[in-house]
């Protein structure tokens, strides 16, 4: 099944449509962004993509593969009630689903029709930020973006059902939700949507851990201004956000190494 260090994987696009091949690369070249960008965590974390033409289907990681060796090929599509709907052949590894990944996973694609791809990670930026009891302050303009973000206390390892309703009542009709004392995730329209969320994200963690650190007081931003800048990041008021920025991505994924579309 191996060879080199690369899991050999028998091509899943002649088992699926156009659709979803296409969801699959785009999924594929999101673990190895979100890897790229040094917000992973081993295999411990997972990204979902909706298959855009079958209703209840996600697609999501093999648990046990590097998020730097994710291919199209190699994602496991799954129905909301956790049933493995297709997989390649894994051979001896047997590679399955999180169940943790499933729980978060199907209870926001239940809940929200409209989003197609969601992001959590266990980044060191986010889970700091996390565990603070101040949650992530606005003092930078890309951390205004997320001046209503959401927050959802901890409950455990989430691998109780009970808590998907919990967790989608804290996300709401947002992009993004600091899960306290765990990590972050984010949810976009596309999945270059969704990896921009979580970017920016990311940046505006690390950027307070900084200032934190700085052991100074912060500059203030008066209350209008925060107001007023956080509306200009909303999809009512510019374009979707990836809509630039993939296509670039992409590119740069296939300058480095293309694997990620078999």
């Amino acid at each position: 099944m191996s060879g080199a260090g690369v899991l050999q994987i028998q091509s899943m696009r002649d088992r699926c449509s156009a659709q979803e091949w296409q969801a699959r690369v785009d999924l594929a070249a999101c673990y190895r962004l979100v890897n790229l960008y040094g917000m992973s965590d081993m295999m411990a974390n997972h990204i979902s993509a909706r298959v855009p033409d079958e209703d209840g289907a996600f697609l999501i990681n093999a648990y046990g593969m590097m998020y730097e060796e994710i291919t199209a090929s190699s994602l496991i599509k799954v129905d909301h009630a956790g049933a493995v709907l297709s997989k390649p052949d894994f051979g001896d590894l047997g590679y399955g689903v999180n169940k943790a990944g499933y729980v978060i996973h199907s209870a926001v694609h239940a809940a929200r029709p409209e989003v197609a791809c969601v992001i959590h990670t266990h980044s060191w930026a986010s889970m700091a930020v996390s565990s603070l009891e101040c949650g992530l302050l606005p003092i930078t303009q890309t951390a205004m973006r997320f001046l209503k973000i959401g927050y959802h206390d901890y409950q455990g390892v989430v691998l109780d059902l009970a808590e998907q309703e919990s967790l989608v009542a804290d996300l709401g009709g947002g992009e993004a939700l600091i899960l306290r004392n765990h990590g972050a995730l984010t949810v976009g329209n596309s999945v270059g949507e969704a990896f921009n969320w979580m970017h920016r994200l990311e940046l505006a963690c690390r950027s307070q851990l900084a200032a934190m650190a700085a052991n100074t007081p912060f500059a203030r931003v008066a209350d209008p201004v925060l107001q007023e800048t956080w509306n200009n990041y909303q999809p009512g008021t510019r374009r979707p956000y990836g809509v630039m920025e993939w296509p670039a991505l992409l590119r740069k994924l296939d300058r480095m190494d293309s694997s990620f579309r078999t």
